[in-house]
């Protein structure tokens, strides 16, 4: 996919401290790193507990459990940011 392609970011809502609510905090790495690619991202919220979709041209391109994203950051260490930018760039 070339530089520049609108990534939508689908979240679900997780468990944090006994509370279940959307909350964007373990994205920002994964944001920071679908940016630093060149591409944007929109956030959209889902009812899927647990999960994070990436969604390019209508296609879902890449999942994984929010839980599993490190909190904050920059994703620079995270090896599922990585995979996942990669997940988008191999996206047709």
């Amino acid at each position: 996919m070339p530089k520049g392609a609108l990534v939508t970011v689908r979240y679900g809502p997780y468990n944090s401290c006994g509370i279940v609510d959307h909350r964007t905090f373990r994205l920002e790495g994964l944001q920071a790193a679908l940016r630093a690619s060149g591409h944007r991202c929109v956030l959209q919220s889902t009812l899927e507990w647990n999960k994070v979709e990436l969604v390019v041209n209508g296609e879902c391109v890449y999942v994984c459990n929010i839980n599993d994203l490190e909190f904050g950051g920059e994703g620079q260490l995270d090896q599922l940011c990585k995979a996942a930018v990669t997940a988008v760039k191999n996206a047709y």
